[in-house]
């Protein structure tokens, strides 16, 4: 392994490291396949990680690539899937991220959908607080992260249900560049596919397509053709949400707050986007509604908002023997000095941040802690009531589609 010129805490793998650990890319190793690559499961060095083998980067692109992987890479936030490093001997870039072992928010809903399994009220808000968080997080870091496909496949959970932003490896940096949409049917913003211009306020549609989903159970797309946003702004419109709701999570206590979510969730969905509310704002009203007085607490509450373990380190980043040096054509893109977007400044706001965040986070779990004296230290299944068990539930990440 090496580090990248200007000290920026860029891990480079070898090719032979990515080879051994994927045993060649073995597909047994698959966990996940997406329109953006294809995620291994694999071992390096002892630790247990995810490799993203991403496809071929255009050669006008490799310098941005290379700076926003820098970028990435100093992101720490508990609810979002950390960036070790990448290798860059391929003609593909093989980007190698922390191991989540559980499911997706995706698979959670499908079990719930299919009654494999009870979610309650108060796990599906804490869910959509954490994710969120994180994406607010990216929003206002000093190079803006936009994660351009936000749904539910790219949400991962660990075995305490702590929610994992993933998948933003190819997100846009840059407000200001007019791209071809990307993105997910169901999820995508209108005002994205007509201006083609992706901004933080198409990451906050997308959320609120997710929101809707948790409070309904449904899906973004049905086969009537008729999408969910489409009935619940006319459910929020004629007075029938209660129709649309799931009704596992209704009950008479709850309504105030299932009426603030949902508007809260119509304040994501306003065209045009720009009369939507900031993601922050939107962070911080969810994490008040899944504290409420009123919604039901998982009787073991996983880990929360406090999070404040980071699950993975950065990869040992000691010099050792280069058997495989990096492509020729990706070699002048690792020697610009400081990575001009690997500035001091930006690693000093991140971790002020992160700083002001675990003090809120531990200002929640001491409420928490009044409330449920007897929790134990580690909750069996977070708030996911199993009532069968499904055959597919091997507990790998999986990629966005």
């Amino acid at each position: 392994m090496m580090k990248v010129e200007g000290n920026v805490g860029f891990t480079l793998y070898e090719r032979g490291q990515i080879e051994t650990a994927t045993n060649n890319f073995n597909k047994a190793h698959i966990v996940g396949e997406g329109g953006q690559g294809t995620v291994y499961r694999a071992e390096i060095d002892g630790t247990i990680v995810a490799i993203k083998r991403c496809k071929e980067i255009d050669e006008s692109r490799k310098m941005d690539f290379v700076q926003e992987l820098v970028i990435l890479c100093r992101v720490n936030h508990p609810n979002i899937v950390k960036l070790l490093g990448c290798c860059l001997q391929f003609e593909a870039p093989m980007l190698v991220y922390e191991f989540v072992q559980n499911r997706t928010l995706h698979e959670l809903l499908d079990f719930q959908r299919n009654r494999s399994c009870h979610v309650t009220l108060g796990t599906r808000l804490r869910i959509a607080a954490e994710s969120a968080d994180a994406l607010a997080h990216l929003h206002s870091l000093p190079h803006p992260i936009l994660h351009g496909d936000v749904k539910p496949a790219n949400i991962l959970l660990t075995e305490e249900l702590v929610a994992k932003v993933s998948d933003f490896g190819c997100s846009t940096i840059d407000e200001k560049t007019q791209v071809a949409p990307k993105g997910t049917p169901g999820y995508l913003d209108p005002d994205y596919l007509l201006e083609y211009q992706l901004t933080a306020k198409n990451d906050l549609y997308s959320f609120g397509v997710i929101l809707v989903e948790l409070l309904t159970g449904k899906r973004p797309l049905s086969k009537e053709r008729k999408t969910l946003t489409s009935m619940f702004k006319e459910a929020m419109t004629d007075g029938t949400l209660i129709k649309l709701l799931d009704s596992d999570i209704v009950n008479e206590d709850n309504l105030r707050v299932i009426h603030q979510a949902a508007v809260l969730a119509s304040q994501c969905l306003i065209i045009p986007g720009t009369a939507r509310p900031e993601m922050r704002y939107v962070a911080e009203q969810l994490q008040q509604l899944a504290f409420a007085d009123e919604v039901q607490q998982d009787p073991q509450p996983p880990l929360v908002l406090a999070g404040l373990r980071f699950t993975a380190e950065m990869a040992n980043t000691q010099q050792g023997n280069q058997i495989w040096p990096p492509l020729n054509s990706w070699r002048p893109y690792l020697t610009t000095p400081g990575l001009i977007a690997a500035r001091s400044d930006d690693l000093t706001s991140t971790l002020d941040h992160t700083r002001t965040k675990i003090s809120a986070r531990a200002a929640v779990e001491e409420v928490r802690a009044k409330r449920f004296p007897q929790r134990p230290q580690r909750g069996g299944g977070g708030g996911l009531h199993r009532r069968t068990r499904d055959p597919n539930d091997g507990g790998d990440m999986e990629a966005g589609e």
